[in-house]
């Protein structure tokens, strides 16, 4: 064999090395694109069902007209985001709402008999459920592209195509100190 034959074979398995590494960061880099999208339809029936809940809730509680005006707020931000960090956030801002009125709901035993309103409240806790493995998933496709784009040698080749580590899906800054604390429960 001669020495260019063997140059033109170690130039191509380096270069199919670096089209398969090129292609895995696509991959991963479309499976949290994808993930995201999934926490989206999961969103999406979300924002659709708020404004039945809040409709509910203003025939018993019309003195809450601020919680309520706040979640219809958050909701209206939420639909409007157009980047997944902005999304991200708008979500944030809206779980705490929906938690406020959580909260406030427990003043109302009268709401909390309403048929129509304990259907929209499991509807509601089985789409927050699904919003939370959606995230889960959604995080671990974000740690699998950031840990390719992180680690050698597929660093190489992200950074020279442009791919970079993608922020996780997380609590607020302003959620955290009461997530971190213990519930109290009292009968």
């Amino acid at each position: 064999m001669s020495t260019g034959i063997i140059i033109l074979i170690v130039v191509a398995v380096i270069a199919l090395w670096l089209i398969s590494i090129y292609n895995g960061l696509v991959k991963l880099r479309n499976n949290r694109e994808n993930a995201f999208a999934n926490i989206d339809v999961q969103l999406k029936q979300r924002y659709d069902l708020v404004p039945q809940l809040v409709a509910t809730v203003k025939g018993y509680a019309a003195h809450e007209k601020e919680l309520l005006e706040k979640i219809t707020q958050a909701r209206t931000a939420a639909m409007s985001a157009t980047t997944t960090n902005e999304k991200i956030e708008a979500d944030n801002q809206l779980s705490s709402a929906l938690a406020g009125l959580k909260v406030s709901v427990e003043a109302y035993p009268d709401l909390k008999a309403n048929q129509n309103f304990m259907q929209l409240q499991t509807e509601l806790a089985d789409i927050e459920n699904k919003l939370a493995s959606v995230r889960r998933f959604f995080n671990s496709a974000t740690k699998e592209l950031n840990n390719a784009v992180q680690t050698f040698p597929s660093n190489l080749i992200a950074g020279m195509f442009g791919f970079h580590k993608e922020p996780m899906f997380e609590v607020a800054a302003e959620e955290r100190a009461a997530v971190e604390k213990a519930p109290q429960i009292s009968f």
